[in-house]
């Protein structure tokens, strides 16, 4: 069977959309693309069963429609998987009833968070064949590509069956990762993804993805999370695993890598995938990056990370007045970050927080704590860099059940949930929420900051990375929230 796995590309006035890779969607203005270790997988696996794979990524190809409906009248697939997520799911309905007008015979599956969450709303609003839900696309795209051919169909499928449409029952979540086969990296075009992403310091870079999807489950893990929805287990490979495809992309040329597993694997784990790093020499041929709770690990463990060669650590700051955090579910305390990032800075590594604002239950100045924490972060030289959002409700997490219960959404437009313009109610002004964002984003200014980073320049990675491209996507994403955007606000 001939098999497409494509990101067809969206023309949009708002920028280029972040789409693959992503729990938070944003359009920016300085293009990023973060390679989809997911879907990688899925086309990999596809393809080890013997079957004809194209990855047709129009979004990080930089195709116009055109270029891309050619490449897809040469290839013909007969099945084209696509992943969406909120903001883009109306416009890829569009995109689907042209494709289906275009080539009838090809069958077209949705997949990703949001049409796991509503499963039937793409069913009836587009021509699309098929929903697969779930997070585990490797596995079911497999299981669909077999039905196709004859098989049984996976769990978690959605079809038609004449005017009706039906479902196979509850998606499978997989928790044992080591028999997953390692990317095939040439056949879904790493490089694609290997320059153009801020927070590769050292290019060609690119991603992992080890664990499935994060560790913290207390409660439900946080209320915001869209991937908790497509993996409600949390699974994970072994460290000899990962650390032998470590070294097959050291063979490839990579230079770093960010594993994006929701957080980062700690304990025994992480102490035995270190150790591997530095055993085998990988700490001196790549540099590491991570996402990590800020109450996860020690000292010492930072120490270790830091002997490894990682130098990226993401930690969801999201807000410093820690009732929000609690009504998160986040299950830290505001300040755990101020010792992690102190601890992480004194093994080496460069720390970036995650911040939102625009929360229903959130004064002013309780807002503006997040903002005079980073700040304070920054001149003491505690974090590096940070992304700032506004809090985004996706359908199906807890966050998207409370607003609906509590009548906190402004609309069901998904088009508009793309962090542009503040979706719930707040007690704050839409101007003043946006102008807290750029505030975010700008609040590394101090002469401390800029004086140390100046002085850190050691090398041409460390000025691109710092003045080049560094200043390139701060004002990027100060227009990403400029004034303009708030003309859609009620």
């Amino acid at each position: 069977m001939r098999v497409a796995v494509a990101y067809p590309p969206i023309d949009s006035p708002k920028g280029v959309p972040l789409l693959s890779q992503n729990r938070q969607f944003q359009y920016f203005n300085n293009p990023t693309f973060i390679y989809p270790v997911l879907p990688a997988t899925a086309a990999t696996v596809v393809a080890n069963a013997g079957h004809e794979v194209a990855w047709m990524d129009g979004i990080a190809s930089q195709q116009s429609y055109t270029e891309f409906v050619d490449e897809v009248d040469r290839f013909a697939p007969d099945l084209m998987a696509i992943e969406t997520k909120t903001p883009t799911v109306k416009a890829y309905w569009r995109i689907i009833d042209d494709l289906k007008v275009r080539f009838p015979d090809m069958r077209i599956a949705l997949m990703g968070d949001h049409v796991t969450a509503l499963p039937e709303e793409s069913m009836t609003s587009s021509n699309v064949d098929f929903v697969m839900t779930g997070g585990d696309f490797d596995v079911s795209l497999l299981g669909l590509v077999e039905h196709l051919s004859g098989g049984g169909p996976p769990a978690g499928l959605y079809y038609r069956d004449g005017d009706d449409i039906r479902n196979t029952g509850k998606f499978e979540s997989l928790t044992r990762l080591a028999s997953v086969p390692f990317i095939d990296r040439k056949l879904t075009k790493w490089e694609l993804y290997a320059y153009k992403n801020g927070n590769f310091k050292y290019t060609p870079g690119t991603y992992t993805m080890f664990g499935r999807d994060c560790w913290w489950r207390r409660g439900g893990g946080c209320t915001f999370c869209s991937w908790t929805t497509t993996f409600p287990k949390f699974g994970v490979t072994t460290a000899e695993r990962a650390l032998d495809e470590v070294g097959q992309l050291i063979e490839l040329g990579v230079r770093e890598i960010f594993d994006d597993t929701g957080t980062f694997p700690r304990g025994a784990w992480l102490e035995k995938f270190c150790n591997g790093m530095i055993e085998r020499g990988y700490n001196k041929k790549v540099t590491m990056g991570c996402n990590m709770r800020s109450d996860a690990l020690t000292e010492a463990q930072y120490q270790l990370m830091g002997k490894a060669n990682f130098r990226f650590i993401l930690y969801g700051l999201e807000s410093a007045t820690q009732s929000t955090l609690n009504r998160l579910n986040k299950g830290t305390e505001w300040d755990d970050i101020k010792q992690a990032t102190r601890w992480a800075k004194n093994a080496g590594l460069e720390p970036h927080v995650t911040c939102m604002v625009g929360y229903p239950w959130e004064s002013y100045e309780e807002a503006k704590r997040t903002v005079d924490l980073t700040k304070e972060l920054f001149e003491a030289g505690s974090i590096d860099t940070l992304q700032a959002t506004i809090v985004m409700p996706y359908p199906g997490t807890a966050l998207f059940r409370e607003a609906e219960e509590s009548g906190w959404l402004r609309t069901n437009d998904w088009d508009r949930y793309d962090m542009r313009e503040p979706i719930l109610v707040s007690p704050i002004p839409d101007e003043k929420l946006l102008a807290l964002t750029r505030s975010l984003y700008t609040s590394f200014i101090n002469p401390k900051f800029v004086i140390r980073k100046l002085a850190s320049i050691r090398s041409k990675d460390d000025f691109s990375y710092i003045v080049s491209r560094g200043g390139r996507y701060v004002a990027g994403h100060l227009k990403d929230f400029a004034r303009s955007r708030t003309s859609k606000s009620s």
